[in-house]
This record gives C-alpha cells, sequence and structure tokens, in this order.
C-alpha cells in the first residue's frame, strides 16, 4: 500500500480507515458514528476513501451534553448521574446513532481530550467507546472505558479515533460481520 498524499490526516488514520471501508463494504455494512472528544475525526478519516459513502450512513458530533441529549437520546438523568465520559452515556449515544441512521452498527467516542477538564477519577486520556450492533439485544452492552497515553489533545484524538477505527471492523463475533451466504 501506497502512502496517501492527498490527505491533511496522518497515513496511519487513513489506512486504517480504508480497511474499515474495504472490509465493511465487503461484509455489505454500513457504519455510523456519534463522536464527541474527536470532533468528527473518525466520520473524516473515513470520508478520506473514495466510494466511503458505500459504507458511512451518518457521522454525529455531539460535543456538548445538550446535543447527546437532543441529538441521539441520551436522558439528563444518565448524564447527571454518571457524567458524559462514562460506559452508560458511550453506550446509548452508540444506540442513538443506531436508531437515527440506517447503519448497521455504530461506534461511540466521549472522553477528556485535555489539556484541562481531567478529574482524579477520570483524568485527561480518560476516553469510552462503546459499540452497537443493529438487530442485537440492547441490555448486552458492548462498551470499554480506556486510559490513552496523555501525549497531549492532538494525541488523545488521534488515538481515540484509531480505535473507534478498529472497532468498526467487522469481526466473526459480530452478528452482521457478513459470515451469511
Amino acid at each position: 500500500m501506497t502512502a496517501d498524499t492527498d490527505t491533511i490526516l496522518p497515513n496511519e488514520l487513513v489506512a486504517l480507515a480504508r480497511r474499515v471501508v474495504e472490509e465493511n463494504r465487503a461484509a455489505g455494512r454500513r457504519v455510523a458514528v456519534a463522536e464527541s472528544c474527536t470532533g468528527g475525526l473518525v466520520a473524516a478519516a473515513i470520508t478520506e476513501i473514495p466510494g466511503s459513502s458505500d459504507v458511512l450512513d451518518a457521522g454525529f458530533v455531539t460535543y456538548s451534553n445538550e446535543a447527546k441529549r437532543v441529538t441521539l437520546g441520551v436522558s439528563l438523568d444518565v448524564l447527571e448521574t454518571f457524567g458524559a465520559v462514562s460506559i452508560a452515556v458511550a453506550w446509548r449515544m452508540a444506540q442513538g446513532a443506531l436508531e437515527h441512521s440506517s447503519a448497521d452498527v455504530a461506534v461511540a467516542i466521549t472522553g477528556v481530550a485535555g489539556p484541562g477538564g481531567g478529574t482524579e477519577k477520570k483524568p485527561v486520556g480518560t476516553v469510552v467507546f462503546a459499540k452497537a450492533v443493529r438487530g442485537a439485544d440492547p441490555q448486552d452492552v458492548h462498551a470499554d472505558l480506556r486510559r490513552l497515553d496523555d501525549i497531549g489533545r492532538a494525541g488523545i484524538r488521534l488515538q481515540a479515533a484509531s480505535c473507534a477505527l478498529e472497532l468498526l471492523l467487522p469481526d466473526a463475533a459480530d452478528p452482521e460481520a457478513g459470515d451469511e451466504p
């Protein structure tokens, strides 16, 4: 594979996005992303790939709590109880992305990119990811809180975007991964 020269994004991120597009196209899957701390970076990486419209159905940038509430249906109770950077909020963001799109799978990202905003319990670099698959049991939560390397705001956002793209790759454990004839 050659380096992408017509991109403002890091080649590694674009290469991963290319895999997301190619593998989801082959699996017949459409994807959606619900982004907070990455601010649209995941959708931007996917749309760097020609033909990405075959795969990307929707991208939601819900940076504020109000946007998470209004756009994706995250309840005020969940936001106030757990905080925006929580498994509960990320899971609801992923579910909301599925509900408001035609995607087969959605990934949500919410976190603390810094340099401020961190707390003792949720320091800078705390990022939560959730993946929801259409038709799966909504009580079967697929979410993960990770502590990414605090290598600056841009570095945290790039790490988070890479993690989200990896979650969008089809795998044998996905019921929608295209194993059917």
